[in-house]
């Protein structure tokens, strides 16, 4: 292996049936994670074959802001997964399972940088129950979120919620009908560069091995940034944002058939070549 590929997974490799709508149509479709029984997110066909090849011929790290439970529930063609980012690089999971030392790592950066999440929740609580929260969540004790009426919720939220906690150490940032609270030390790239040195050390990767990123929301640009090359898809909190780095491709395409472009990207600079 020669690459190392970290690849956000949704609305980048996976997509909501809201999402799919969303952008090019791709000739078919499978699911790759159920809820309670019911379908919930899919892949391209042409989508699910590329990655499942792309896996034979390089390192794919998922990396993903779901946390670990959610994580588990995707079906994501070319598992089993030697290592995969969770939490938004809070957690890396080794063989499925969180790694601790990695985890108190996090924590502890956490606590020297940044507010706590209680400090957050608090002030979150001052926001009372207004309509425009639909939900509020917390994620593997690190980050909180929440699901907002995108029509309902005041037009100056975000912005003001982000002042409040840049102060503090976090950041603010939106995707889709999710507003996310995050403390600045986790951050995906970092749990890439951990992943990135612990393959070199098994000797998986040689120590001059690249690493191409894809990511389509604001909590993937430092990623992206960070990678010696990377590809976001022509839709998204990046795509609204006008987002670019040096060493940065986009796609052609939006909506699920960008995920087809994306790994063809991929493929395409990987020195044994994958078959597209």
């Amino acid at each position: 292996m020669t690459v190392l590929i970290a690849t956000d997974l949704d609305r980048t490799m996976i997509y909501s049936a809201g999402a799919l709508a969303e952008g090019s149509s791709p000739a078919g479709t499978v699911c790759v994670e159920h809820l309670d029984g019911q379908p919930l997110s899919f892949m391209s066909s042409r989508a699910a074959e590329l990655l499942r090849a792309l896996t034979r011929t390089a390192v794919v790290l998922p990396t993903t802001t779901r946390t670990v439970e959610q994580f588990r529930r995707i079906d994501l063609p070319g598992a089993p997964w030697r290592y995969a980012v969770t939490s938004n690089g809070g957690t890396v999971l080794v063989d499925g399972e969180p790694d601790r030392a990695w985890r108190d790592g996090v924590d502890r950066a956490v606590r020297d940088s940044a507010a706590s999440l209680a400090d957050v929740g608090s002030e979150l609580d001052r926001l009372g129950e207004p309509d425009w929260i639909l939900k509020r969540r917390t994620a593997d004790d690190l980050f909180c979120y929440l699901v907002v009426d995108t029509a309902a919720m005041p037009s100056s939220f975000v912005r003001d919620w982000g002042h409040w906690c840049a102060e503090r150490g976090w950041n603010v940032s939106q995707q889709g009908r999710k507003v996310y609270a995050m403390p600045d030390a986790v951050c995906k790239s970092r749990a890439v560069a951990e992943v990135r040195a612990r393959l070199i050390a098994d000797g998986v990767l040689p120590d001059t091995a690249p690493v191409l990123a894809a990511g389509d929301g604001a909590l993937d640009a430092e990623m992206l940034r960070a990678a010696d090359a990377a590809v976001r898809p022509r839709h998204g909190e990046l795509e609204a944002l006008g987002w670019e780095c040096p060493g940065l491709t986009v796609t052609a395409a939006a909506g699920a058939t960008a995920a087809e472009e994306i790994l063809r990207w991929f493929a395409n600079r990987i020195p044994t070549g994958v078959a597209t």
